[in-house]
């Protein structure tokens, strides 16, 4: 590992020049991924059901990359000793292919595809050395704290952003500018967002990692394929720890494929306009905010595995609820109940994942949690994309009405979902053992043994 020049307390200034990056890259995913640019490549770029089987590819493919280059990019992060930099790299790519968004027209489907991946490539994985600046800034009884106000932050960037695209949707008139130039505008809009909230890191955030030599004989890719076999050959030993990546991989896929759907569900099955995807979207944010902070709440008491299941099982209750919903209200109402669990989830496997690596080496195994989410995260979006243009063409030959057969391809495809969630949360439920429970176990085994004594 690279060797870090550690610091009792980082300045406040840089504490939050590092939360305002996820300020900006929040507003990115908010605007690009779940409320804009989704319903509007699927619905003007493309249009009908290929609209839906193509975003499933193109969030597919930008994950596949990801997965592919996260522990080539880690391996970097260790040993260069040059974090910033590359995060500068990969964020300038992020802002700039975001602001060429504002070129895809209707019909441009291959640029509007190519934009997009290289973006959402560029975005994810800038995330990889921002989340190692962590250790940077907060000591590691301060990480849990600093590293969700870095999340409320960025919760925050999220819905400014979209409060700004909303007005700007419904103050500008339809004979002043088109409607679809304003969307595209949005895009401009939040790539200058995001790289005004970057200033600060780049500017105030020193980078305390020094650059370490390679081993002699290695490079970055064959350093990091080594340092993923060595870790594995190591977390393989903790079985309860593996049995839960396992589920987690099965029902994290659920979870990516409800954000990355959900602006497409509500456009052809409420039939909801631009404006009403972004006040859905605002719901969502808000909620998962106060989701995080009553699930985090409900583990402290609880337990991770309790709690988790708490999550999984309110997750599964609000996606089918959809089969029972019928108007906007409705919707509104999932997206509020999905804001909590979604959270839920994502928090409480954070906090499992601390629960079951041994004492000492929460780090190493983090790391592995995290490679390992996005092994499998292209999985889920695909299937997603290909089941609902298949169910529509199934339906269109019928003799549907194209609304029709897409609204029944959409709710075919969403049975994907909860296939994946019910699985995993079976999986989880069967398979892994309650972290607290085995510490329960130990103690009373030690109390026996003492009083044997």
């Amino acid at each position: 590992m690279a060797e870090t020049k550690m610091i009792r307390k980082a300045p406040r200034r840089e504490r939050w020049s590092w939360y305002f990056y996820d300020f900006g890259n929040s507003a990115y995913a908010a605007v690009v991924l779940l409320a804009v640019y989704s319903a509007y490549f699927k619905g003007s770029v493309v249009g009908g059901q290929e609209g839906t089987r193509l975003w499933g590819i193109a969030v597919g493919i930008a994950m596949l990359v990801t997965a592919v280059t996260a522990p080539i990019l880690g391996t970097i992060a260790d040993f260069a000793g040059a974090r910033k930099r590359i995060l500068l790299v990969y964020t300038s790519i992020a802002c700039v292919f975001t602001a060429l968004l504002f070129f895809v027209g209707p019909g441009d489907v291959f640029t509007g595809m190519l934009f997009f991946i290289v973006a959402e490539i560029a975005y994810r994985s800038a995330q990889v050395f921002y989340n190692s600046l962590l250790p940077d800034i907060a000591n590691v009884d301060e990480m849990g704290h600093v590293s969700g106000n870095g999340w409320a932050v960025g919760s925050a960037g999220g819905i400014a952003c979209l409060l700004v695209v909303l007005g700007a949707i419904q103050l500008i008139p339809a004979d002043v500018l088109d409607p679809n130039l304003v969307i595209r505008l949005a895009f401009l809009f939040t790539a200058v967002f995001f790289a005004v909230s970057t200033i600060w890191l780049f500017l105030y955030l020193k980078e305390r990692t020094e650059p370490k030599k390679l081993p002699k004989g290695e490079n970055y890719f064959s350093l990091a394929f080594k340092r993923i076999g060595e870790t594995f050959r190591t977390v393989k030993n903790y079985k309860d720890f593996l049995r839960f990546i396992v589920a987690f991989l099965i029902y994290n896929d659920g979870i990516l494929m409800t954000l990355n759907f959900a602006a497409i569900i509500g456009a052809v099955l409420y039939g909801l306009d631009q404006t009403q995807l972004i006040i859905f979207m605002i719901i969502v944010q808000v909620t998962s905010v106060l989701g995080a902070w009553l699930m985090g709440k409900i583990a402290m008491r609880l337990g991770g595995k309790k709690s988790l299941l708490i999550s999984l099982i309110w997750m599964i209750l609000t996606v089918a609820g959809i089969y029972l919903v019928n108007d906007v209200v409705g919707f509104y109402i999932i997206g509020a109940s999905a804001g909590f669990a979604l959270t839920g989830v994502q928090s409480v496997s954070r906090t499992m994942v601390g629960q079951l690596a041994p004492e000492g080496r929460s780090g190493e195994f983090y790391g592995f949690f995290a490679v390992a989410g996005r092994t499998s995260s292209f999985i889920g979006p695909t299937i997603y994309g290909w089941a609902a243009a298949w169910a529509t063409n199934v339906f269109l030959r019928q003799g549907f009405e194209q609304l029709a057969a897409e609204q029944k391809g959409i709710l075919v495809a969403m049975g994907t979902i909860i296939v994946f969630l019910v699985v995993g949360t079976v999986v989880f439920f069967v398979w892994v053992n309650d972290p607290l429970r085995k510490e329960e176990r130990e103690e009373k085994a030690a109390i026996r043994a003492a009083r044997k004594e």
